[in-house]
């Protein structure tokens, strides 16, 4: 049965966004080439995708260790006061940058997640030091809203916005 032409649009763009996934910087070509569409189905697509906003941006995965860098995760479990709306604005816009205390510290998530916790957020910073002094401003700013928290270093990157970690056979001996 054959597939409607939505549902073959759908597929197409995972197949596409897949492709991306693996490796945004690969060319146009190498993209059409690796799904079996055009040159330009694939660059119609990914203009059309980013308009959108299915798509969102690019990045290089880092290795943290490189740049002396550290990873770190807080979680943070919400009390039950509703955000206000400048709260909300502030949590949704680039509020966070402005916490960033002096040095080299970079937020790759904040998410709103459901589970035992109901914020994520996750950066580097060079050291624990730094990491404390960016968790307690942000602690001093939306405290009212914050009941607990937890905060995690990552030990051992496995895999970072699904590309796997180049040298596995290193990682194996913290295992």
């Amino acid at each position: 049965m054959p597939k409607s032409s939505k549902q073959q649009m759908y597929a197409d763009d995972e197949k596409i966004i897949a492709e991306l996934q693996k490796n945004s910087k690969q060319s146009i070509d190498a993209l059409a080439r690796n799904c079996g569409f055009s040159r330009q189905k694939v660059w119609r697509t990914i203009r059309r995708l980013e308009k959108e906003k299915t798509i969102w941006g690019y990045c290089a995965i880092v290795d943290d260790e490189t740049q002396n860098l550290k990873h770190y995760t807080v979680l943070l479990k919400r009390t039950t006061t509703p955000f206000d709306k400048k709260t909300a604005e502030d949590v949704t816009t680039q509020r966070l940058e402005e916490l960033l205390p002096e040095g080299n510290i970079r937020i790759e998530n904040c998410l709103y997640v459901h589970g035992e916790y109901d914020w994520l957020v996750s950066f580097t910073a060079p050291n624990i030091k730094m990491m404390k002094k960016f968790v307690e401003k942000l602690l001093n700013v939306f405290g009212r809203y914050i009941d607990e928290y937890t905060i995690l270093e990552t030990m051992i990157p496995i895999r970072k916005q699904g590309i796997k970690h180049p040298d596995a056979k290193k990682l194996q001996e913290y295992l």
